[in-house]
């Protein structure tokens, strides 16, 4: 299906989302989004369970599911993350770097999860969110999913706010690579690295350009995302112009989570805004020109 509406950017239960692999499939389908990128956080393990279930599905309804993650990234302190497309699944090194990853966050984990316990005197222990979450990458959001479930909490913007949202008593940090190696490591997979939801990292547009041309120039970035959920019109026309200084390719998502951010839908975001198939028809032939 060349026609129709897209999403590029999608989290499972695989790392922070509340829909499985497979249920975000059958939530494409009814959204009527014909493809989708599944890019868990640092995380590539749902991507085979969402495409065999488009293969079980043998339906002209079925979503293409598109291969990628998301990158968490620093740069000066300022978390920045860097979106794959179309990655190779079963690169080594790829793999072997988002395995660092996941001991690092789990190291992080448990300290986080120590302090909620020993210093904020919250009954949490790491082994009982981990029976909780049995399938899961564990993130924060996890672990105040976990606390409100058990009425430690109101709900789970007061744990941020309040525990472990960054600068907060109990968070706790983990090591980054830096957008540059991120890039690096996206391409080493096969994959079209795109700059995740700028708007998001608050910078001035001097500043916002000086980057995405250091991007551009010293690794190659490929894209940036211009349509998001939480942009205003202005924001995506400024990206779009952004993007074309630098001829790059646009993405775009809804960075859909499911119950975790209740007010993204997949495919619209926070408001009515369907991201069209012709730019990911611009991605598909980029990779092709390659």
């Amino acid at each position: 299906m060349e026609t129709g509406f897209i999403d590029l950017h999608v989290h499972s239960t695989c790392s922070d989302g509340t829909f499985t692999p497979s249920e975000l499939v059958h939530e494409a389908i009814r959204h009527s989004i014909c493809a989708f990128a599944l890019t868990d956080h640092d995380c590539i393990d749902g991507i085979k369970e969402a495409q065999e279930e488009t293969l079980r599905l043998n339906s002209p309804d079925a979503p293409e599911v598109i291969a990628g993650v998301e990158l968490s990234c620093e740069l000066d302190d300022r978390e920045i993350h860097m979106v794959g497309l179309y990655i190779n699944p079963d690169d080594k090194v790829f793999n072997n770097k988002l395995n660092a990853f996941r001991s690092s966050r789990t190291d992080r984990n448990r300290l986080m999860v120590d302090k909620l316990q020993q210093e904020a005197h919250l009954a949490i222990d790491y082994d009982s969110l981990i029976r909780e979450f049995p399938d899961a990458v564990i993130t924060r959001a996890h672990i105040a999913r976990y606390l409100v479930n058990h009425g430690l909490a109101k709900d789970m913007n007061t744990i941020f706010s309040k525990y472990i949202g960054d600068d907060c008593p109990y968070y706790v940090d983990r090591p980054k690579i830096s957008p540059q190696e991120g890039i690096s490591l996206i391409h080493h997979a096969g994959g079209l690295a795109i700059l995740a939801h700028p708007v998001l990292y608050r910078m001035n547009a001097d500043r916002l350009d000086a980057l995405v041309q250091t991007l551009v120039e010293e690794s190659h970035l490929d894209g940036i995302e211009a349509v998001y959920s939480s942009y205003q019109l202005g924001d995506e026309r400024n990206i779009k112009k952004l993007a074309q200084k630098y001829h790059l390719l646009i993405s775009g998502g809804s960075d859909f989570h499911g119950s975790n951010k209740p007010y993204i839908s997949m495919g619209n975001g926070t408001r009515h805004m369907p991201i069209p198939y012709y730019i990911l028809s611009d991605i598909k032939n980029a990779l092709h020109c390659r």
